[in-house]
């Protein structure tokens, strides 16, 4: 059985579902409940939340993601814990946040979006950093291989934190994948400008994959998955992704 913290209540947890995977990917934050609810945490969703505001950001359009760290601070500013399944977006309320709010000249803003952007982790970082857990129960019977996405090493530095918890795993066969820490050419926006180096570098990294055999393809942010995914979907390499959350979701009892 997992560990669990000694608190009888278990933490009370707001789920920051990100844009991309509540409208393209909604079984990863089901799957974030599922776990946290499981190791006794209360998940509750702010209606009021939105986009992060990265893609403006990225592009230069400062003025126009101003009213989304707005947005975010005002539904999360009452919890202590705010966990989303992207390091990307993890990132950006981290880094580009309060660097929105210095641009806007609002003070306020600046402290505010600085104070909820130290209670926002990653999913792999509050299970590991918060509920001091690496073996969260899981039970997924498979071989398969972690691509680290560029933002949530770079950015968000989730360092080593989804390798022990797939380690963990039961029944899991972890494959090391090569090149692991290589672009997969995604990155927002410039798989948009940029589509043609994009399409090559998501290429030599599919290729890395189907090299490994294994069964499935695990990330922590569903933007580079579907990216990978797609050239693997194409290429008919029978390879599935799948989110780290929904690996973690799983136990033996679902399974069954």
């Amino acid at each position: 059985m997992p560990k669990r913290r000694s608190d009888a209540a278990g933490p009370r947890v707001a789920l920051f579902a990100t844009c991309i995977n509540d409208v393209m990917f909604p079984n990863t934050p089901k799957a974030v409940v599922t776990l946290l609810e499981r190791l006794g945490c209360t998940v509750e969703f702010p209606l009021e939340q939105t986009c992060c505001g990265q893609l403006f950001t990225n592009t230069g359009y400062y003025d126009a993601a101003v009213p989304n760290v707005r947005n975010y601070v005002k539904a999360f500013e009452s919890y202590d814990y705010i966990v989303g399944p992207s390091g990307s977006c993890v990132g950006a309320v981290r880094h580009q946040h309060p660097m929105l709010a210095e641009h806007a000249g609002d003070q306020g803003l600046v402290k505010a979006s600085q104070e909820v952007a130290l209670r926002t982790y990653d999913l792999t970082e509050f299970l590991v950093d918060v509920l001091e857990l690496t073996d969260v129960g899981a039970y997924f019977p498979h071989r398969v291989t972690y691509h680290p996405t560029c933002h949530s090493v770079r950015v968000a530095k989730v360092g080593d934190r989804p390798y022990q918890l797939l380690s963990k795993v039961k029944g899991l066969d972890l494959v090391p994948l090569p090149d692991a820490e290589q672009c997969c050419g995604f990155g927002g926006t410039f798989s948009l400008k940029n589509p043609d180096v994009s399409v090559a570098m998501g290429t030599d990294k599919a290729r890395n994959v189907r090299s490994t055999g294994a069964e499935y393809l695990v990330t922590g942010d569903n933007a580079c998955l579907m990216h990978i995914g797609g050239l693997l979907h194409r290429e008919r390499a029978g390879i599935k992704p799948i989110h780290l959350a929904e690996i973690l979701a799983q136990t033996e009892e679902v399974a069954r």
